[in-house]
């Protein structure tokens, strides 16, 4: 019985900047880089054409803002900004390790993310005490979709070597994380079933 789990919001709290694109402008400016007068619009405003549900990462939209203002930056400045901007402070929900514990006595688990922002999770990981927590890891930004979107739901079963419609998917939103009821799995909303409680929801038999 594979299980997933999602990560901001389900498995940890992390602070974000109120205004990212305030917080991207600072630290754009550190790094010599033009900031337009409008750059909250920029910031804003979709420049890149991709497909629906098409997860951009954010050092790509940034870059297309600013050349969108006639700003020219070098790429590594600006993926240093954006990680610099969204360095959060991070704490373990209640009833992490009970969840975690649940999962893997039933059989392989997985982390599902949204994250358009490089580094963000695997920092997050470290931090939250959850490295090594997962026998496989998907995010957005590297599978090139956001959930509710099949793609990441799929690409964790493959990595997790079962079938998408085994999934049980434990996360905080139904739009996104519901998702996975689309492929025929399961979906366990954490603000009706608190995480200390995933153990008695998962049914099945423990593996020996």
């Amino acid at each position: 019985m594979p299980v997933s789990f999602d990560l901001f919001g389900t498995l940890v709290t992390a602070s974000m900047p109120d205004d990212p694109a305030a917080a991207v402008a600072a630290e754009l400016r550190d790094r010599g880089v033009a900031v337009p007068d409008d750059w909250a619009s920029a910031y804003r405003t979709p420049h890149l054409d991709v497909p629906e549900a098409a997860e951009i990462p954010l050092p790509a939209h940034v870059a297309a803002a600013l050349r969108s203002r006639g700003v020219e930056a070098v790429d590594t400045a600006v993926r240093r900004a954006v990680i610099a901007a969204f360095d959060p402070d991070v704490s373990r929900r209640p009833g992490v390790d009970a969840a975690l514990d649940a999962a893997r006595r039933r059989g392989p688990v997985g982390l599902c993310s949204n994250c358009s922002v490089p580094e963000l999770v695997p920092r997050t990981l470290v931090r939250a005490d959850l490295r090594g927590a997962f026998d496989a890891v998907v995010t957005s930004a590297a599978c090139g979709f956001r959930k509710p979107h099949p793609r990441p739901f799929e690409t964790l079963a493959t990595e997790l070597g079962v079938d998408s419609a085994a999934l049980i998917h434990v996360g905080d939103d139904p739009d996104a994380d519901g998702g996975i009821k689309a492929l025929g799995g399961r979906f366990v909303d954490v603000r009706e079933t608190p995480l200390s409680a995933l153990d008695d929801v998962l049914g099945g038999e423990p593996c020996r």
